[in-house]
């Protein structure tokens, strides 16, 4: 009940004049991270914040063209209002999936897009803590368990029993999420020495440089920073975030003809030593995860963005009730 309430109260925001009005003078930056081949495992309870099934993405992709123009992020930041609401596409990390996957998609219905590297990941087989540790606990939990219980014993996270039983049930896939959560309070360096213990995934997990480099020359992705370790900024000291920041933006003048002049805060975080950082550098603008509408007195260097993940992509009434609830935040 509560899910088609909000789909009907979002749908009659997109469609009434005062929604349409609202939106014609403020821009829709949409975040999206991985958009996977199959919609079962994109579905999975600690997978669906962050990935997007094939399927529901080109669902999203028609659907956002019958309500937006669906322009470059570079175009919206420098006007945000327009004749019909403006909406640009913001990938996070780098995911190989982003070239496989969704740009395919992109090309066929000419939308544009953003995509925000983790350089330090872009081109290596370096894994993502999150995804290293969860997806060996979901798929291998004999090699979990080799790996990862006696470290996280040690820092007081003990590995739940249920988690090492080796099914794929939607209760377990919920479990897992609510571990990883838990995680995420560990320092940085932690989570990627105990990401560096687990087994190696059996291909390459992120973008590689010829790709970025292929999807850059059609003109219609630009690349970004994203961090260079996707450490979370905030945590870092002086000497640290300017090392950071610096590695992030060298690399990829290094790798691509026109970097994006945006930067993006790893996990949105971000705070006034942050900020003045990433505008040390050049940086005019950059994005955040806080949900809301971009407008002209908008922080240029918070912007906030509606996230999107495989209910919202799926069913995009509910994307429509999240939009409605940043118009309002």
């Amino acid at each position: 009940m509560r899910q088609q309430i909000k789909r009907l109260a979002g749908t009659a925001y997109l469609h009434s004049p005062l929604g349409r009005r609202r939106l014609r003078q403020a821009g829709v930056v949409l975040m999206l991270h991985r958009v996977l081949a199959s919609e079962e495992d994109a579905a999975l309870p600690h997978r669906r914040a962050l990935c997007i099934g094939r399927d529901s993405f080109e669902r999203l992709l028609v659907w956002l063209q019958r309500h937006f123009d669906c322009v470059p992020l570079s175009e919206l930041l420098a006007c945000p209002a327009g004749a019909r609401p403006r909406l640009a596409l913001s990938f996070d990390d780098g995911w190989r999936d982003n070239a496989e996957q969704a740009y395919p998609l992109l090309q066929r219905y000419g939308v544009p897009a953003s995509i925000f590297l983790a350089t330090d990941f872009i081109g290596s087989r370096q894994r993502f803590w999150w995804e290293a540790i969860g997806e060996t606990l979901w798929r291998d939990p004999a090699a979990a368990d080799e790996a990862l219980r006696t470290p996280l014993a040690a820092l007081g996270q003990a590995l739940p029993a249920e988690l090492l039983r080796d099914t794929r049930e939607p209760a377990r896939s919920v479990l897992l999420e609510r571990f990883l959560q838990g995680l995420k309070a560990l320092p940085p360096s932690t989570l990627q020495a105990l990401a560096d213990a687990c087994p190696p995934a059996p291909q390459a997990e992120t973008l590689d440089w010829a790709q970025v480099r292929a999807m850059e020359a059609s003109g219609l992705v630009r690349f970004g920073p994203h961090g260079a370790s996707h450490a979370i900024l905030t945590r870092l000291d002086g000497t640290q975030l300017a090392a950071d920041l610096a590695r992030s933006q060298q690399v990829l003048a290094q790798h691509c003809r026109a970097p994006l002049p945006v930067y993006c805060y790893p996990n949105g975080d971000h705070s006034a030593p942050v900020r003045e950082a990433v505008a040390a550098l050049g940086y005019r603008h950059a994005l955040a995860t806080r949900p809301g509408l971009v407008e002209a007195g908008s922080e240029a260097l918070g912007l906030p963005r509606i996230d999107v993940g495989q209910q919202a992509a799926r069913d995009p009434a509910l994307l429509a009730w999240r939009i409605f609830r940043g118009a309002h935040a």
